[in-house]
């Protein structure tokens, strides 16, 4: 009973020491995302090839709902599966509330770390669209797919396919469209069938309702795992999980890329928490942070038509995130 007692009283302690800084870095991204959001969403739309160049450095940004967003634009061919990927290996998710609210990580490092990610993020990204292209160069179909409206349309619920004159012009629904109406570019399209996401631009208010919310959910995230994390080391001792997550380097790498996978913030919270615990290497965290896109395989799942192509864009998302960690600790490559 005094063994659970202290556990408890540790998680708690740990877990409070938190709440300020939480608080304050969610303050600070929901007014960047309530500020930039939309702009930062139409620049990736309107950016053509260079989607992935784009995508992987606003993704970088601390936006919670970016790889989501991204999901639903792809799944109207909006973007490219390059720029996807990009936009999925940069998001951090949580790993940078808690890094700041850790007092661990000194800012150069948290900024080379987002760094490094966006880089991958930009360099698979442009990788998997020349791969993508010559494939189908090679197979003498479209370098690019067409723009599928209605994969937007269902998931905003805008009906726009009735509403736009504009998309119904390029749907060729409309009899009396000319020419110049039918070519509508895809910005333009994103732009009409696009709603925000749940978090409200209406006033400051909404801001710290949305931090405050967004603090205790994170909060009640963290303080779970570090009750579960806390009591494993309890039991077992601190030595004995990092020698056993450090014993095989490819089983860490494979172990932290199926948590990447997991469809919310926890992932993200695990593997940054294991990595300030100095509990896995730097390779095995980039391994799980790369993987790990947030809410954004969710969505994806949900608004892209085709079960095959969401599972191969699973798979190329978690080979190259595994694959990246793994390199990485070989070269002993570490910040």
């Amino acid at each position: 009973m005094e063994f659970l007692s202290d556990v408890i009283l540790d998680t708690l302690i740990d877990g409070f020491k938190l709440l300020p800084f939480l608080f304050i870095t969610y303050l600070i991204m929901e007014y960047l995302e309530h500020r930039t959001g939309d702009k930062t969403q139409q620049i990736v739309q309107k950016a053509g090839k260079f989607g992935p160049l784009f995508g992987g450095i606003i993704g970088a940004f601390p936006q919670c709902g970016f790889s989501a967003a991204a999901s639903n634009l792809y799944a109207g061919r909006v973007i490219t599966l390059g720029t996807l990927i990009a936009i999925y290996l940069s998001t951090s998710d949580e790993m940078l509330p808690l890094f700041i609210s850790s007092n661990e990580i000194a800012a150069d490092r948290m900024v080379k770390i987002i760094a490094v990610k966006a880089a991958l993020g930009i360099f698979y990204g442009f990788l998997v669209d020349f791969i993508l292209r010559s494939y189908r160069r090679y197979k003498k179909r479209a370098e690019n797919d067409p723009v599928r409206i209605e994969e937007l349309c269902k998931r905003e619920h805008c009906h726009c396919e009735e509403d736009s004159p504009k998309i119904s012009a390029h749907r060729g629904r409309s009899d009396d469209a000319s020419a110049d109406n039918q070519k509508i570019s895809k910005a333009k399209i994103a732009k009409e069938t696009h709603t925000p996401h749940e978090h409200s631009h209406e006033g400051h208010g909404n801001i710290f309702k949305s931090a405050f919310i967004h603090t205790l959910h994170i909060f009640i995230y963290v303080l779970i795992f570090t009750f579960v994390l806390n009591t494993l080391i309890e039991l077992i001792g601190e030595d004995t999980i990092s020698a056993f997550l450090n014993r095989n380097a490819v089983v860490s790498h494979v172990l932290a890329g199926i948590i990447g996978l997991i469809p919310n913030c926890a992932a993200s919270i695990i593997i940054t928490t294991l990595y300030l615990n100095s509990m896995i290497t730097f390779g095995t965290m980039m391994s799980g942070l790369l993987v790990g896109a947030g809410v954004g395989l969710l969505i994806l799942y949900r608004v892209n038509e085709g079960k095959v192509r969401n599972l191969q864009i699973t798979g190329i998302l978690y080979l190259i995130g595994t694959f990246t960690g793994l390199i990485l600790d070989l070269l002993r490559f570490s910040i």
